[in-house]
């Protein structure tokens, strides 16, 4: 019997398990919201919390010991500046699992971990990047109708002056041999029996 036993294997050795964590914990704490497969979430969620409340605590050995788990400065850095003082109100439960449905190649369940106090920043972004799309889109001028119909009329005129214009240029210069288009080789399959 499995009594008391809660680590998550996911069917890896303790080394790459403990890696694999510490590098989904750097990408939650740089990205803010990752996508992976369910039973993946729920054994960063601990790892992840643990270490916000680290941040919370803020000392210099709070901080190795942070080092010392995730072995990116720059997460730790930024879990210590950004995200822990974001969370100092709140007492646990620092991250949200969100079931997605099943992945398509194996049916895996999928799911998003994010951080709880940064589903508003991320909408903000999202609204942002919304509003910088429609200004782009807008500086197009655009044409009234009549202009329009005016270039329509003027195009047929101009198609009446090409051909006049090419008759000319055959009876002033040749065109030499060497330019005519080459057959293609013919493939295999296409091969007359007498070749």
């Amino acid at each position: 019997m499995r009594h008391q036993k809660k680590t998550i294997k996911l069917g890896r050795t303790a080394e790459h398990r403990k890696a694999l964590l510490a590098n989904q914990v750097c990408s939650l704490i740089e990205h803010q919201r990752i996508k992976t497969t369910l039973a993946k979430a729920k054994a960063v969620r601990p790892l992840a919390e643990r270490m916000v409340t680290l941040g919370k605590n803020g000392s210099i050995h709070a901080r190795r010991t942070a080092l010392a788990t995730l072995r990116q400065k720059n997460a730790v850095k930024k879990l210590f500046d950004d995200i822990a003082p974001r969370s100092a109100e709140r007492n646990g439960g620092y991250t949200r699992i969100v079931k997605l449905g099943q992945r398509m190649s194996d049916s895996a369940p999928m799911a998003f971990i994010e951080w709880v106090d940064m589903a508003e920043l991320i909408e903000a972004k999202a609204e942002e990047e919304k509003k910088a799309k429609r200004k782009k889109a807008e500086p197009k001028p655009k044409r009234p109708e009549p202009e329009r119909a005016e270039a329509i009329e003027e195009e047929p005129a101009a198609k009446q002056e090409k051909p006049a214009e090419k008759e000319e240029k055959p009876a002033e210069a040749p065109v030499p041999a060497e330019e005519e288009p080459k057959t293609k080789k013919r493939r295999w399959f296409g091969r007359k029996s007498s070749e």
